[in-house]
């Protein structure tokens, strides 16, 4: 009768366990975590540089695409899908004529940096960050994070570029 009491109770307490711990993990209500980043990563403007970028439209940008020491080995090994851990960084800056710059030429040909825009940020882990490809995505304007709404527009478009393991930027060795 011991040994079945013993045994009963140990089923219970593994019970307990398991209940407690698998809400922990947010997965017994369905619910998701979260596939975007509420602080800026640490160092990230110390980083070294991937590619710039320039883009028309309604954007009217520059940026200058930075990464992490994984993400960098990553790209230079031509690795994908990129390793958990690795980092990508765009610094948006809006591109306006460089009058300086225009007299030395003696005419308008030059654009230099602006006012900054916004800093985007991808970080992959592909356990946490499974639903949207392994990445979680960042948008910051003033070092604030961007509305969730808006941060869901990242991945369908990114998800268009799996060849690339959803990243757009090339390498610019």
């Amino acid at each position: 009768m011991r040994k079945f009491v013993v045994a009963v109770v140990a089923v219970a307490a593994a019970a307990g366990v398991a209940a407690y711990i698998d809400p922990a993990y947010g997965q017994a209500k369905g619910d998701a975590l979260p596939v975007f980043l509420t602080e800026i990563p640490a160092g990230y403007r110390e980083w070294r540089l991937i590619s710039v970028a320039h883009e028309e439209g309604n954007l009217h940008s520059f940026a200058a695409v930075l990464g992490n020491d994984l993400a960098i080995r990553a790209y230079r090994e031509k690795r994908l899908p990129f390793p958990d851990g690795a980092i990508i960084a765009a610094l948006h800056y809006r591109h306006v004529s460089s009058e300086e710059n225009n007299r030395v030429f003696g005419r308008p040909q030059s654009f230099i940096a602006g006012a900054p825009t916004n800093i985007q940020f991808m970080v992959k882990d592909s356990k946490k960050y499974a639903a949207t490809g392994g990445w979680g995505f960042g948008h910051f304007n003033d070092g604030k994070p961007g509305d969730e709404a808006f941060l869901k527009t990242c991945f369908p478009c990114h998800d268009q570029t799996k060849d690339r393991d959803l990243v757009f930027t090339r390498y610019a060795p």
